[in-house]
């Protein structure tokens, strides 16, 4: 996997971004992560080519307006709590849209949130609602969400198996999501669904192992849909893992 970034590696880079006048924290992971919480035109120079995902960690009681990106993204819960629009989220909750499809407000609880934002290729920055409505192009809106309760999760020490649960539930052009589980020194691969346009790998408890180098909580790397399948193994705590597949573009 060539686009991969451990947690620590992730957290040298972590940095300070001004949204709405609030400061939001920003650790970069794959690619290249906006400058600015907003869309400055012309930005789109700086396109690297690259898939785009970074962690934020939105301070408690900030608000992050209605808006939409030009490309199709994950956001993936680890800390904390909130609202995006009228879904309430806790650890492990997921969330897709299409390119151009609007979402929001997303609003952090009183302990703040920390997520992913996981992009498929880069993107030029946020465009608010209703200012940015002549840029955004209809016809293509989806948005999907899923949530692991605790009647999914398990204690992944006394795993004797692995467990695959769907998050999104796959669909004909490939979008889907898995949470993995597994139990001590268990190895696995990622599932696939129909095959999709690349899925991110983040690590969201325990560690794994990938051609020797440890892979701790919170690491996440980027795989295209023409690689093999990377072969991890869990270490002694065993390990969980999330799986984001993107859809095909039409």
């Amino acid at each position: 996997m060539g686009l991969l970034t451990t947690a620590a590696a992730a957290a040298a880079s972590r940095r300070q971004v001004n949204v709405h006048d609030q400061s939001y924290m920003i650790s970069d992971y794959v690619g290249a992560a906006p400058r600015r919480g907003v869309y400055v035109a012309g930005n789109e120079s700086n396109d690297n080519g690259l898939p785009q995902g970074f962690l934020v960690e939105q301070p408690a009681g900030a608000t992050t307006q209605p808006h939409f990106h030009i490309h199709p993204q994950f956001q993936l819960v680890i800390d904390g709590s909130g609202a995006l629009g009228k879904h309430a989220l806790s650890p492990l909750s997921l969330h897709y849209v299409n390119g151009h499809t609007p979402y929001g407000p997303v609003s952090a609880g009183a302990d703040g949130l920390r997520y992913f934002t996981l992009r498929r290729y880069w993107d030029p920055g946020a465009k608010y609602m209703p200012a940015s409505k002549d840029k955004l192009l209809k016809g293509n809106q989806r948005t999907r969400v899923g949530d692991m309760t605790a009647s999914t999760t398990f204690c992944l020490a006394n795993l004797n198996t692995i467990v695959s649960a769907e998050v999104i539930a796959a669909e004909d052009d490939g979008l889907a999501a898995w949470l993995m589980q597994v139990g001590p020194q268990m190895k696995f691969r990622a599932p696939l669904a129909p095959r999709g346009d690349g899925q991110y790998h983040i690590v969201v408890a325990g560690n794994v192992l990938l051609h020797g180098q440890t892979l701790e909580c919170l690491s996440c790397g980027f795989i295209e849909a023409y690689e093999k399948q990377p072969l991890y193994q869990a270490t002694n705590q065993g390990a969980a893992m999330m799986i984001c597949q993107f859809p095909r573009p039409q």
